[in-house]
C-alpha cells in the first residue's frame, strides 16, 4: 500500500540572511526571495520539487553550532512523519544505500530499484520499506560547504523504474538539481545559525540501535571499537551519535551519556 506524502515539517524560519554574491541564478532566485522575506517556504520548495518530476524531497544536514560541541542532524523534508520515524527507529541509515554511495563521491547519485536491488538483503529491506512509503527511485545529492559542514538531498518519486526518457530529463536538469541542493544547504545552515531552530528529532525517543551505541560509548568504546562490535562502519557510528545528541539536546558525547543514564536510558 502506498503511502502518500504530506508536508510533515514546517519550512517557516522568519526572515534569514543568505549568502549569495552576484546575479542570483533563475533556478533558485524564488527561493532564496522567499527566505530572506521570511516566507513558509513549503509551496516553493514543493512546487520545484514537482517541477523536476519527484514527490517529495528531504534534506539533512549535520552541523556543529559551537567550537566546543559536537555536531547534531536538522532534517527538512515534504516526506510524511511516519516514514521518517520508520526510518529512525529502524537505523536505516546504516543500510541506505544512497547514504552509503555518497559517502564514496562528491557526484550526485541517480538511482532506481535496479542500481541497489540485490545488493544485501537489508539493503533490498530498506527499498521494500522505503518504496512502500513512495520512495522508489530518484536522486541523491552531497554537498559540503567551505565550513566543512555536510549535507545531502534526495529527490524521490514513486516509480521502480526509470526509463530513457525519463533518465535524459533527469541529466538534461542534473545541474539545476545540484543548485537546489546547494540553495537548500546555504537555507537550511542559516535557518540553524541565525534563528537557532531546534531539530526535529528533539525529545524523540532513542532508537534500539542508538542505545547501543551510548552503552558501548558509556563503557569506555571509542567510534572504531564500537563498530567493529556492532559490524558497521565508523562514520555510521558517527552518524548514530549526531542523531542521539540532536535528541538529547547533548553538545558533546560525554553529556549524552550522563543525560541518557540520568534518564534511565541506559543502564551504567
Amino acid at each position: 500500500m502506498l503511502v502518500r506524502s504530506e508536508m510533515s515539517i514546517p519550512l517557516q524560519f522568519g526572515p534569514l540572511k543568505i549568502a549569495s554574491q552576484g546575479y542570483l541564478a533563475s533556478a533558485i532566485q524564488p527561493l532564496i526571495l522567499a527566505s530572506e522575506r521570511g516566507d513558509d517556504l513549503a509551496p516553493v520548495v514543493q512546487a520545484i520539487t514537482h517541477d523536476f518530476g519527484f514527490d517529495v524531497f528531504a534534506h539533512g544536514v549535520m552541523l556543529t553550532l559551537r567550537l566546543e560541541a559536537e555536531s547534531q542532524v536538522y532534517m527538512f523534508s515534504t516526506h510524511t512523519r511516519a516514514w521518517l520515524q520508520v526510518y529512525d527507529q529502524r537505523a536505516y541509515i546504516e543500510v541506505d544505500p544512497r547514504v552509503h554511495a555518497l559517502l564514496e563521491t562528491s557526484l550526485p547519485v541517480i538511482w532506481d530499484q535496479g542500481t541497489f536491488r540485490g545488493k544485501s538483503p537489508a539493503a533490498d529491506q530498506f527499498l521494500d520499506a522505503a518504496m512502500s512509503y513512495g520512495v522508489a527511485s530518484g536522486v541523491a545529492i552531497p554537498v559540503r560547504d567551505n565550513q566543512g559542514h555536510a549535507s545531502m538531498t534526495a529527490l524521490s518519486s514513486a516509480t521502480p523504474a526509470l526509463n530513457a526518457a525519463r533518465l535524459g530529463v533527469i541529466n538534461r536538469r542534473l545541474g539545476e538539481m545540484v543548485l537546489f541542493a546547494q540553495c537548500l544547504h546555504e537555507i537550511s545552515r542559516a535557518a540553524i545559525l541565525q534563528r537557532g531552530i531546534t531539530p526535529l528529532s528533539r525529545g524523540t525517543s532513542l532508537s534500539g540501535r542508538e542505545r547501543e551505541c551510548l552503552t558501548l560509548a558509556s563503557r569506555g568504546l571509542t567510534s572504531d571499537d564500537i563498530a567493529g562490535r556492532l559490524q558497521i562502519s565508523p562514520r555510521t557510528v558517527e552518524f548514530h551519535f549526531a542523531g542521539i545528541r540532536s535528541k538529547l539536546a547533548a553538545a558533546n558525547r560525554q553529556e549524552a551519556i550522563a543525560k541518557a543514564m540520568s534518564a534511565g536510558l541506559i543502564s551504567p
